[in-house]
């Protein structure tokens, strides 16, 4: 074998592997991207580092390319390493001590093939004339030592492949293909020791190159990123075609210790539980865990290998606190259900007896007794009114839209007798609610600002400062003790003559929606009223984001 045909050969496979960097884009995910990049990278400069090696017309260049050829060398099995833990869906690439310790053995090994010229034990380099002038590497003990590490930390990644492929039932013949290639060039390193045929050299770079070009170009739709149970959060559960289990990970593990060992088994036969509900299509799964009832959400997808379908990948969720929630919901509404069935049937009626009596009898005379009677029945017509309100929503809120908290507070304004009181807008918030429970609240807080404050009172509504997330109403009236702060917001309770319902409402409707309604001091005196926990939105498109990127007018207007 020529001179030229050695270069020609490490040429190509350079060349190959330079050209597969512009097929990274059929990898999808981006660590094993990342981990074939790597692979493709080192193995070019490892292949080309071999060119010079045979070229180069000065023995020192050629000493140094075959070092530089030393170095890449070895980290393309990190690299390697690296591929084949993202692309199994494993966590070694990601693992910190692992990480560690790969780089300390690297800096080892190289470590010791750098400092050859001292101790010699690595290689030594003779010049001969057949079958072509060559330098001639002689490897000692520490190389083959150095490369007995390479191929076990190699046949590792490629265990993780077999593995793989084995799982998910996909055909292996071209994976065992392409690793029986890898390893090809170990049979040439032995032959070029001991045999006149074949300079006595690395051919590793060969072996690395087909692998890595046969995995784009050859065998790309069969080795597409595939995922078992990843190593989320969330319990994940693979079950194959046939009802068994392929894969758990570990948070599945630790939420059914059956599944530790489960791995070939039917589900049905580990789990039932989890296994009648994918059966009946059911989505939620509740279960007694610490003495507790917890629910969980079942998703599930296709789990696709080579473009055929393998089975299905489930995700378990931990929803307890909505689910809980939900049916907080569920039974306060009942509850609120009934309670307004009272008060259509058992009040009004004989409130509409009563205000048809006093009519009649103001029509044959009228006093301040019967005005007062009047009065009265007025006053219990807004309790029912509000009672009917909290009653028939309850924590119940329609469709959330965009809405302009400056465009709705004057809006509000407008249907509330507040006398001679002013309305300040002192900027604006965009973001999504329900329309009509969001002006429900404000028609409250405007009336009961306007009661409590007095006639002139001044009402201040605007974005909260810096990123809190959130709109406050404020009033310049006499506000409201630290010490009764809790308890106005409480059914039944009021500062004056009102229902002591006004404020529960706005209370509840902040609930409802997820906000937070907190009462403390305005500036200067007053009572403020602060809804926290809203996510504003764009202005242009609605969409929500962080209270901290909103787009507030500070304008302010006026409103009488």
């Amino acid at each position: 074998m020529s001179l030229l045909a050695y270069a020609a050969t490490f040429t190509a496979a350079a060349l190959a592997c330079l050209a597969g960097l512009g097929r990274l884009s059929v990898i999808d995910d981006d660590a094993t991207r990342r981990g074939m990049a790597g692979l493709l990278v080192t193995s070019t400069l490892w292949a080309a580092s071999h060119v010079v090696f045979l070229l180069a017309p000065v023995r020192g260049v050629r000493l140094a390319a075959y070092y530089g050829g030393l170095v890449v060398g070895f980290a393309a099995v990190g690299a390697w390493l690296y591929f084949c833990s993202a692309y199994t869906g494993r966590a070694l690439h990601r693992n910190r001590t692992y990480r560690r310790v790969a780089v300390g053995v690297f800096v080892a090994v190289i470590a010791v093939k750098l400092t050859n010229p001292l101790h010699g034990r690595y290689l030594t380099a003779t010049f001969r004339a057949t079958p072509f002038p060559h330098l001639a590497i002689q490897h000692g003990l520490l190389h083959w030592l150095a490369m007995g590490l390479s191929y076990a930390l190699a046949a590792v990644g490629g265990f993780m492949l077999l593995e793989l492929f084995t799982l998910t039932e996909a055909d292996t013949r071209p994976l065992v293909a392409l690793l029986g290639l890898m390893a090809l060039p170990l049979g040439f390193d032995f032959l070029g020791r001991t045999s006149p045929a074949l300079v006595d050299m690395t051919y590793e770079p060969l072996g690395v190159a087909v692998f890595a070009v046969g995995v784009l170009f050859v065998a790309s739709t069969r080795f597409q990123v595939v995922r078992l149970a990843d190593d989320g959060d969330d319990p994940v559960v693979v079950i194959g075609e046939g009802g068994t289990v392929r894969d758990v990970n570990e948070a599945a593990i630790e939420l059914f210790p059956t599944l530790a060992d489960a791995v070939g088994d039917p589900l049905g036969d580990r789990l039932p539980v989890l296994a009648d509900r994918l059966a009946d299509d059911e989505r939620v799964l509740e279960l007694e865990r610490d003495g507790e009832t917890r629910y969980y959400l079942l998703s599930t997808n296709p789990f696709v290998v080579g473009g055929a379908r393998h089975g299905r990948v489930v995700v378990v969720s931990n929803i307890t606190r909505e689910e809980r929630y939900r049916q907080k919901i569920e039974r306060q509404n009942e509850r609120l259900g009934r309670l307004a069935g009272v008060i259509s049937h058992d009040l009004r009626n004989p409130l509409n007896v009563a205000t048809g009596h006093l009519e009649l009898a103001r029509s044959q005379r009228d006093d301040e007794n019967l005005q007062a009677v009047a009065d009265s029945l007025d006053r219990i017509q807004g309790l029912i009114e509000s009672l009917l309100a909290l009653a028939q929503k309850g924590l119940d809120i329609g469709e959330r839209r965009p809405v302009s908290l400056a465009a709705l507070a004057e809006a509000s304004w407008s249907t509330v007798d507040t006398g001679d009181a002013e309305l300040v807008v002192a900027g604006d918030l965009r973001f999504e609610a329900d329309p009509d429970r969001l002006r429900q609240a404000l028609e409250n807080l405007f009336r009961n600002s306007a009661e409590h404050a007095g006639g002139d009172a001044v009402v201040t509504v605007g974005p909260l400062a810096g990123d809190a997330g959130g709109f406050f109403v404020a009033d310049d009236g006499p506000g409201v003790p630290p010490g009764r702060r809790e308890e106005v917001l409480a059914f039944g309770e009021s500062g004056g003559d009102g229902s002591g319902l006004g404020l529960a409402i706005i209370d509840t409707i902040a609930e409802a929606h997820g906000w937070t309604l907190t009462l403390t001091d305005a500036d200067g005196g007053g009572a403020r009223f602060e809804f926290v926990g809203i996510e504003s939105a764009d202005p242009d498109t609605g969409v929500a984001r962080p209270g901290a990127e909103r787009a507030a007018d500070q304008s302010g207007s006026r409103q009488r």
